[in-house]
């Protein structure tokens, strides 16, 4: 079983920043896939970043340039930093982990980009 608490979410004006962060309840050394998923109001949960144990990673084209994925095996926690927001951005937030074949989701964290 694994738990997956988002922090980091919030109110920001367009061009600004933010860092979310994904804190896991389970060491994510030994985990091969992590990443990020959103949903927006009235729209599916589409994938936003994943990083793989080599390091790979990979960006949906919304987001390349703009955003950073990244994973800190010693403090169990997967990090999603946010640049040059756009209202379109707009969405709640998921952790998403494969391990030992299951899935697992966080409850997720509000991002609005708003003036």
């Amino acid at each position: 079983q694994v738990q997956l608490v988002e922090s980091g979410g919030g109110l920001v004006q367009p061009g600004g920043s933010l860092r979310l962060s994904c804190a896991a309840s389970v060491s994510i050394f030994s985990i091969d896939a992590m990443a990020w998923y959103r949903q927006a109001p009235g729209k599916q949960r589409e994938s936003v970043a994943g990083i793989f144990s080599g390091g790979f990673t990979t960006y949906a084209d919304s987001v390349k340039g703009r955003f950073t994925i990244s994973r800190d095996n010693a403090k169990s926690t997967m990090y999603l930093q946010m640049m040059s927001l756009k209202p379109e951005d707009t969405a709640v937030y998921y952790c998403y982990v494969s391990w030992m074949g299951v899935d697992y989701w966080g409850q997720g964290t509000q991002v609005t980009v708003s003036s």
